[in-house]
């Protein structure tokens, strides 16, 4: 039969894997937000800086 040591013991390293498992997932998250947010907001530069240029040549 296992101690409850060893019950406690296993208990608390598959809880830290699994923390650092979610610790890692969030910032894969947090990264490609700021990836897609720096995307979007490089697409609406030249959106504008396109919109600007139409408008000078008429």
């Amino acid at each position: 039969m296992v101690s409850t040591k060893r019950l406690a013991d296993l208990g608390y390293k598959v809880f830290s894997g699994t923390m650092m498992v979610l610790t890692l997932y969030g910032g894969y998250l947090c990264s490609v937000r700021a990836y897609h947010y720096l995307q979007h907001k490089e697409q609406r530069r030249l959106a504008a800086e396109r919109q600007t240029e139409a408008i000078v040549k008429e």
